[in-house]
């Protein structure tokens, strides 16, 4: 687990016995600590926050970060009296006193788990043995300081967070409206409970069913994804896959229509409307080739900055690539590809789903999207040459690290994300991946290639408990607008937080919300985790998807996030927020209004579901 914030309150856990931290049931004048069950019904455990030590004296930065650990209630701190027996106390803080800093150092190998070692003299919290006790039929056991012992389990501490904070904000409900001409619409509500206001939290309108096609119901089509990778948010560069459903702009007219991928027909669209609504008909927008294969992928994406999308997949034989018709259709794939490579056919290099991700991304700057995909050996990547066509792959990777081969480091597609992202702000795309030990980034350098990996963080890797990329999901952006890259996960205990240091380093990892992850029920099988921009201010918030329906924590704009608002009442797990399931209902952000505030769009059972945005429209009186 990441350090905490000094916003989160703590137990800390002994994990020898389970025991938590605190003042015995008779507290002394002397402020001496102990472990102690704390039964229901009877008082709090007591919780602690972390403070970190800004600087060492003289000014010069700390080579390990200490710090302050103080009593959430009293405000009294950890401190070492140097005392002959061992003994810890807790006491009244002395800003600048060396004998009230600590450090975190974490367990090898063991996750979530730390030793709490004094900045005086190294030694370690630990319990005293039953011999030390003063009284033994005393179920109170003494925390003292001992040197350091990397097999005893006494010395291994765990944070809890306390339980997330969480609020809710009414919705507007829809009223549906007749027309003479037999059509439908629907206006929102107002409560007497809203008012329009500037500055309004997150809200959401309630979720309206807008169209009766494109849901996994028999009535609505029947529609189930074939594959289970593809893009929680539909963007490009990303693949879909057959039964995949997502929303992008077909026609140039500046607003978002349904896209699908239908078995034996291609890919079929539903013209949105600009008001949140889509057209009845359904139009094929890509016909199948006679070659198609079930394996393929798909996406929607604008490869040469023209301003017109064109329809790239990754067939069998390679990267095949149709531009858009005049008449707004796209021609089937078919003929020679663009690029024999990239393809799940053995003549295109093999390449699968499961094991191989591939990415389109302008690598170079240019305004030019790439194809660079990591394989068994390695990251091998065509360029994108001004005509629009891509430049045959070399004899051998670009860089034989981050493949799935153990020579080029075992990287798994289920465990270890990997990503395209400037870490340095020079324009030019670097490779960032999250593997068992930590955080591995490869610099591109000025002439294209890429440096051997380094290594940068001991975190958001699987020794530290981030198990699965279905679990612990991870992105890399920035948590600050103008700011460097940053990496956000949603960890066993909530949402860390690592900021980038604009040279491709980066921070020590912060837990900075207690929310979102396992700890607090979240889990990859029911629950979608987003960071979007909701409220229009330039910084991603968070976004979930979970079991009452949409939670928002929005962004602080210095890498922290406020604690969660329930914002809709739908598209969440339970039954009364409409029985959402994650390999079945795929669900999205994005502008279907043209108000430039992101919409939830949501494919159910019956249809597509729609809940507008309505941030700093209404707030609660």
């Amino acid at each position: 687990m990441a350090v905490p914030t000094q916003e989160l309150k703590l137990e800390i856990v002994n994990a020898a016995t389970g025991k938590t931290l605190g003042a015995r049931a008779a507290p002394g004048a002397d402020g001496a600590l102990v472990v102690r069950d704390f039964p229901e019904g009877g008082p709090s455990p007591e919780q602690w926050q972390l403070t970190p030590v800004q600087a060492a004296q003289g000014g010069q930065a700390q080579e390990e970060q200490a710090y302050v650990i103080g009593n959430a209630a009293s405000d009294k701190v950890l401190d070492n009296p140097a005392a002959a027996d061992g003994g810890i106390r807790q006491w009244d803080a002395a800003p600048g006193t060396e004998a009230q800093q600590w450090y975190l150092v974490p367990v090898a190998g063991e996750a979530g788990l730390y030793f709490i070692e004094a900045a005086t003299d190294g030694a370690v919290l630990d319990l005293a043995d039953s011999t030390d006790l003063a009284d033994p039929d005393v179920d109170d056991t003494r925390v003292v300081l001992r040197e350091h012992d990397d097999s005893a389990e006494s010395q291994r501490w765990r944070f809890v967070a306390a339980e997330p904070e969480r609020v809710s904000d009414p919705v507007l409900p829809w009223a549906s409206l007749d027309h003479w001409n037999g059509r439908r619409s629907w206006r929102l509500g107002r409560p007497t409970a809203l008012r329009p206001a500037p500055g309004a939290t997150p809200c959401f309108s309630d979720m309206l069913l807008v169209l009766e096609k494109f849901g996994s119901d028999q009535d609505a089509g029947g529609w189930k994804s074939y594959k289970a990778n593809h893009s929680p948010s539909g963007q490009p560069g990303w693949w879909a896959g057959l039964g995949d459903r997502f929303l992008a702009d077909t026609t140039e007219a500046g607003r978002k229509d349904i896209v699908g991928l239908k078995p034996a027909k291609g890919a079929v669209a539903s013209s949105g409307r600009g008001d949140g609504t889509f057209d009845d008909d359904e139009r094929v927008l890509h016909q199948s080739a006679p070659s198609s294969h079930p394996a393929d992928l798909w996406t929607l994406v604008d490869l040469t900055g023209d301003g017109k999308p064109d329809v790239v997949v990754l067939a069998t034989d390679g990267v095949q690539v149709s531009p858009q018709n005049e008449d707004g259709t796209f021609p089937p794939a078919g003929g020679e590809p663009v690029l024999k490579a990239f393809g799940h056919g053995q003549q295109a290099g093999g390449w699968l789903a499961d094991k191989h991700p591939r990415f389109l991304a302008d690598t170079t700057g240019d305004g030019r999207l790439d194809i660079v995909g990591c394989h068994d050996d390695g990251v091998w990547i065509s360029l994108q040459e001004e005509d629009g066509t891509f430049a045959p792959i070399g004899d051998e990777p670009v860089l034989k690290a981050f493949g799935h081969d153990e020579k080029a480091g075992g990287w798994l597609d289920d465990k270890h994300p990997r990503f395209l992202a400037d870490t340095t702000g020079d324009g030019r795309l670097d490779i960032v991946g999250c593997h068992d030990d930590g955080v591995w980034v490869s610099l591109q350098d000025e002439d294209g290639t890429f440096a051997d990996p380094l290594y940068v963080l001991d975190d958001f890797g699987v020794d530290q408990g981030w198990n699965s990329v279905e679990e612990h999901p991870r992105f890399l952006l920035s948590t600050a607008d103008g700011g460097a890259v940053d990496i956000v996960g949603f960890g066993p205990q909530g949402v860390v937080v690592s900021r980038g240091r604009g040279d491709g380093t980066y921070e020590r990892a912060k837990l900075v919300l207690n929310d979102f992850g396992s700890d607090q029920g979240w889990t990859g099988k029911k629950h979608v985790r987003l960071l979007a921009d909701v409220t229009g201010d330039g910084n991603p918030d968070i976004v979930g998807f979970g079991d009452e329906g949409v939670w928002v924590s929005r962004n602080r704009g210095d890498g922290r996030f406020k604690q969660a608002q329930l914002v809709c009442r739908g598209f969440g797990y339970n039954e009364d927020a409409g029985g959402w399931r994650v390999d079945r209902h795929p669900r999205f952000l994005t502008d279907i209004t043209g108000d430039g505030r992101l919409d939830i769009v949501g494919f159910g059972g019956p249809g597509v579901y729609v809940a507008r945005n309505l941030y700093r429209r209404f707030r609660t009186r």
